[in-house]
């Protein structure tokens, strides 16, 4: 197992705007040296890698040298296979491929697809873990993705609780908020810190838009929630589409925070990233609930929750009180989204991947409850992530989560903290 990524990939994606060495089909190539996990990764430059086509013999693509930042970009006809080859003598003095060091790599391009090959410069190899180790690390990377599904499964569990609709466009808002981050950093050239913000504000908005262009118009013709479940799946349908054609079936990934070596905290290693979407996560679930459970807008929600025409005729603007769950549950949507790509890369399918988790932490916590919809999704996200070290595949790890949650759900139908006065 590797402590750090691999050190150069190169992938069949159109050069990024940052690095217009070649435009249309080609194969970019970064070499980093890991330093064995001590410290940030540093380029490799002046470094000479041969495309050829079919084979070690075959027909010369072209030749470059990586530049400051490690990189180069390499022109090809189209769909095929490819070799990469690297030339040993141009490694700078101190600088060895790790393990084998295997210096020829194939790559095999298809269409709408991101195709790697990876270089080891500087990799640490660490054999037989033991198993109190994978019992940490699986610990830690289930509560990192149980706290992204919490910000997913507080947004659902707002607009369920709310409305009484079961959106299952809701993986697409993820989706939205991780391509919005991408287009915010990579397209228009500001830091990821400022595009997630500004994703976040992007998604809220949308979130406004979707309830007064979609929802509110259903609501008033007194659409019932079924029709309105079935007409979410066709938006979830559309939204996909669009992603798919706008943004292409490729995976990409952010300008920073790609790859980090991680520090050791104790017995448990995190990068910088990782503390911070552990802190972000939790600062914003907790500002979250408080707000919900103390403030005016949170007293709103619930009571519009609990009996909307009683609200309406109090004098309660109940169509205000929905928008503006909606724009908050599609903001702490956006920002699992963010984080989501800050943490592994962007694609369009992100958010539906994310989709079956998300539910399952909400049922499983009970529908309706923002405390159950993070208590859930915690124990979604560590049975998901602990699953392959107590021997089910990495392939299928998800169904032990979903088995577990049928379990406890034949115990108790309601959900962990499932009851009659609801919060969210």
């Amino acid at each position: 197992m590797l402590l750090t990524p691999g050190a150069a990939l190169a992938e069949t994606t159109p050069t990024p705007a940052d690095n217009p060495i070649i435009k249309g089909a080609n194969i970019t190539v970064t070499l980093l040296d890991l330093n064995g996990g001590k410290g940030e990764p540093k380029p490799v430059p002046g470094v000479s890698l041969t495309v050829r086509q079919d084979s070690k013999t075959g027909t010369e693509l072209g030749t470059q040298t990586t530049d400051s930042k490690g990189r180069v970009s390499i022109a090809i006809p189209g769909n095929g296979r490819f070799v990469v080859n690297l030339d040993p003598k141009t490694l700078p003095s101190g600088v060895k491929l790790s393990g084998k060091g295997e210096t020829t790599k194939t790559v095999q391009v298809k269409l709408a697809s991101s195709n790697f090959v990876q270089f080891q410069i500087g990799a640490v190899v660490v054999k037989d873990a033991s198993f109190g180790s994978q019992v940490v690390d699986g610990t830690r990377d289930g509560l990192k993705r149980g706290l992204i599904i919490a910000l997913a499964a507080l947004g659902l569990s707002l607009i369920f609780g709310t409305t009484g609709l079961t959106n299952f466009a809701h993986g697409e808002l993820i989706t939205f908020g991780g391509i919005a981050t991408y287009i915010f950093n990579r397209g228009m050239g500001f830091p990821v810190i400022i595009a997630g913000i500004l994703a976040v504000v992007a998604s809220a908005a949308f979130g406004y838009a979707q309830d007064r262009g979609l929802w509110r118009p259903l609501r008033n013709r007194g659409t019932g929630l079924i029709a309105m479940m079935i007409v979410s799946i066709g938006l979830a349908l559309l939204m996909r589409s669009l992603f798919q054609y706008g943004f292409g079936g490729s995976t990409r990934t952010l300008t920073e925070y790609v790859t980090q070596p991680r520090n050791s905290y104790g017995p448990v290693d995190l990068s910088h990233k990782e503390v911070a979407i552990f802190a972000i996560s939790i600062i914003t679930i907790g500002v979250a609930c408080v707000a919900l459970m103390r403030t005016r807008l949170g007293k709103a929600m619930r009571a519009v929750s609990d009996n909307p025409a009683l609200s309406a005729s109090s004098g309660m603007r109940v169509d205000g009180v929905i928008s503006s769950v909606w724009i908050l549950g599609t903001a702490l949507t956006g920002l699992a989204g963010v984080l989501l790509a800050v943490q592994d890369q962007v694609n369009f399918q992100m958010g539906f991947n994310q989709l079956l988790l998300v539910f399952a932490g909400v049922t499983l916590g009970g529908l309706g409850t923002i405390w159950g919809a993070l208590i859930g999704s915690l124990i979604i996200g560590l049975m998901v992530e602990l699953g392959p070290v107590f021997g089910v595949p990495a392939s299928i790890k998800e169904v032990g989560a979903l088995v577990v949650l049928i379990l406890i759900l034949l115990i108790r139908p309601q959900g962990i903290l499932g009851k009659a006065q609801r919060i969210g």
